[in-house]
């Protein structure tokens, strides 16, 4: 039997009331499911997910066809609600696309790729937050059809073949929220039994009875006017056969539309916990992303992901405004943490609010940042005849091995060797005239891609 993929499912709601750049000061009214999709992407990171598979009600609908967003690059905009500036760009994966749409032929069902359509709020709100909370990976965005319940449990189970067949590690988000008639003034009207549908969907996830969805009177989920029915049950298709892990991280209603973030299944990505060299140009600059912007936002400290490179290294994290301007570098000359990730987390935390160069970085201004991660290798004893400023960094100490200074590699303005030792020293407090000890170290640069830059754009 092939071990499935599929690392994480679960639920997320999609009202954009809930994206601050369009609810304002009533996005405060659902700061519970706001908290919850920080959590929800923490998992999502936490499990490994290089793809993020997202299925939603209000995608454009075929009868008897499933849909596919098939651009290259998927983007969405909440201009519509009043947040033209706001918008969001991610890769696609096209890989995983044609796998799932093969499987799906298979077994009778079709999917059709759609072009020149912006992504709904449906399947942009979703992404907004797993962007916004660190999650760096390629989607495949999908909407689905008028067949039946079975179908659309058996296209879960299409989606969930078709990632073991691909290798990587996948994510699955159901976009939907429940009923939209819990209060009077609710979008849909109000009805005194709606909330019964929201109660039992709650009481099946928490009771890990998924069943009971399934069976969902359909009298009953037509009067709660829900939008999210379909998106679950292909969602408990995916999960279907997997480790059960089922939790609701927040249910709310404020405006008589239920809110539910939810999980059914989460582990760990297939046995090996070592980051592949390939990810590594996009996991480390997030990393320092999310560890800088949660301290600032939320004043905690997040914890390494599961899945890691498995080594100590020093490293650096510098931050800098998208002109280009330095905003904050820290590193270490040696490791003090037990991985390069717990590392990274500290300096990049570091970088943002003890560089003495610099005012900590603010709220404000976390949009307009970029990162790079430098990976330090052993230090070795040179000789000046030995260094490279494009190829080595160095670190100079003084005689007695009390002071030392460092200065990465490849910095602009520094053209000599001279140069590079000069500044190293005068960073530590050495004459740079006085006897020295020269050690060279090489790194790995590792910059957010460009198109990181603007993942949400404010």
């Amino acid at each position: 039997m092939v071990r499935s993929s599929v690392v994480f499912a679960g639920i997320a709601p999609h009202p954009p009331i809930m994206v601050p750049e369009v609810g304002g000061g009533a996005a405060e009214e659902v700061r519970a499911s706001i908290n919850a999709m920080r959590d929800f992407t923490e998992r999502i990171i936490a499990s490994g997910a290089e793809t993020v598979v997202l299925i939603s009600p209000h995608a454009p609908l075929e009868a008897r066809s499933f849909v596919a967003y098939g651009e290259e690059t998927l983007y969405g905009s909440f201009a519509n609600f009043r947040a033209p500036g706001t918008e969001i760009e991610v890769g696609m994966d096209e890989e995983l696309l044609t796998a799932i749409s093969q499987t799906a032929r298979e077994r009778g069902y079709v999917v059709s790729g759609i072009k020149g359509y912006e992504l709904d709020h449906g399947t942009a709100v979703p992404l907004y937050f797993l962007l916004r909370n660190g999650w760096r990976g390629r989607v495949v965005a999908l909407g689905y059809t008028f067949l039946s319940n079975e179908d659309h449990l058996s296209f879960g189970s299409c989606i969930r073949d078709a990632a073991a067949r691909s290798g990587k590690p996948v994510a699955f988000v159901a976009s939907g929220d429940l009923s939209h008639r819990l209060k009077p003034g609710a979008p849909a009207g109000y009805n005194e039994t709606a909330h019964l549908f929201d109660e039992e969907v709650i009481a099946a996830i928490g009771a890990g009875t998924p069943e009971r969805i399934i069976n969902i009177d359909p009298e009953l989920r037509r009067t709660a006017g829900e939008c999210g029915y379909r998106s679950m049950l292909v969602a408990l298709g995916v999960a279907e056969s997997l480790a059960q892990s089922y939790e609701v991280l927040s249910y709310e209603a404020p405006f008589g539309v239920g809110y539910l973030v939810a999980q059914l299944s989460c582990e760990r990505a297939a046995e090996s916990e070592h980051v592949s060299d390939a990810s590594l140009a996009e996991s480390l600059p997030a990393l320092a992303r999310l560890a800088t912007e949660t301290f600032i936002r939320e004043g905690r400290q997040i914890k390494p992901p599961a899945i890691s490179t498995g080594t100590r290294a020093a490293c650096f994290v510098s931050i800098k405004t998208m002109s280009g301007d330095l905003r904050g570098c820290i590193g270490t000359i040696e490791p003090v943490k037990d991985s390069l990730e717990e590392e990274l987390i500290a300096n990049a935390i570091n970088a943002a609010t003890r560089d003495p160069r610099f005012p900590p970085v603010s709220t404000a201004e976390l949009t307009d940042l970029r990162y790079s991660v430098d990976v330090l290798s052993e230090p070795e004893p040179t000789r000046f005849e030995e260094l490279d400023p494009k190829v080595y960094g160095v670190i100079v100490e003084d005689e007695h091995g009390l002071r030392r200074g460092l200065l990465l590699p490849d910095i602009e303005g520094v053209e000599t060797a001279a140069q590079q030792v000069s500044i190293a020293a005068r960073k530590a407090g050495i004459d740079p005239n006085a006897p020295l000890k020269l050690f060279r170290f090489c790194v790995e640069r590792f910059r957010e891609p460009a198109r990181h830059h603007s993942l949400i754009k404010e």
